[in-house]
């Protein structure tokens, strides 16, 4: 697989090294010719110049590549990269690094971007799951950002223990897809009885998520409306500048 990765920072270049290993053609465009030394990358081709540039992608030969990653630590480069990978090049999968979480709205087929992976609110999500017990957790959104991966864990005086799952009445745009018990995975069958302790796993539209917390957490808010990011896309600090 052709993938070209821009932004060869601490993250870009850390996909690549990965990439590498599985044996794929990784090409790296960045501003900083110095980062190509200190990479440590081998096998991997490099482009020195401004991704937002036409002119550069074009030098990439954009149009080859399968999968377009925009790995910078600047948002507003990351959207760019991903509307031009699309709409100028035809690429079939774009992947776009959050870096704000405040922009993550924007990171939308809109934009261009198939996938966008948000760091933060990924290892919120993590740490949320590790101690959240009766309240849905998103692990991660999918399809630009129709759909997403929830967990639930059910609480040990939750109404629904000893209720099988075909018993409830799960949202419409809810599925129940794996069950975690005990350190071991279960495919959820209609005669499963839930216990507490159970984490469920479910993959539903993000317009359904109300509907299943108010199903599992019934002593939770209701009514509450979904928090909308503004029109500006908020700049973040990164540590590493441009190059992710």
């Amino acid at each position: 697989m052709k993938v070209v990765i821009v932004g060869a920072g601490s993250v870009g270049s850390s996909i690549a090294r990965e990439l590498l290993a599985h044996n794929h053609q990784i090409l790296l465009i960045d501003l900083k010719p110095e980062v190509i030394g200190r990479s440590g990358l081998r096998g991997a081709r490099w482009l020195v110049g401004d991704a937002c540039e036409l002119s550069t992608l074009q030098d990439a030969k954009l149009e080859d590549a399968d999968v377009v990653v925009s790995a910078t630590g600047d948002d507003k480069v990351n959207l760019v990269v991903s509307l031009l990978a699309k709409t100028e090049f035809g690429v079939g999968r774009t992947v776009g690094r959050v870096n704000n979480p405040k922009n993550d709205w924007m990171f939308n087929d809109s934009w261009g971007v198939d996938v966008a992976v948000n760091t933060p609110q990924l290892m919120t999500a993590l740490v949320e799951e590790a101690v959240e017990i009766g309240d849905i957790v998103r692990l991660l959104t999918l399809q630009t950002g129709v759909a997403s991966i929830v967990e639930f864990t059910v609480p040990h005086d939750s109404h629904i223990i000893g209720s099988t799952v075909g018993g409830i009445e799960w949202p419409e745009d809810a599925t129940l897809v794996a069950i975690l018990r005990d350190q071991a995975p279960i495919t959820p069958t209609r005669d499963d009885v839930l216990d507490g302790g159970d984490e469920l796993f479910f993959v539903t539209t993000i317009a359904a998520e109300d509907g299943l917390r108010a199903l599992l957490s019934p002593g939770s808010a209701d009514g509450q409306e979904p928090r909308e990011g503004g029109p500006e896309v908020t700049d973040q600090t990164a540590d590493d500048g441009f190059d992710g």
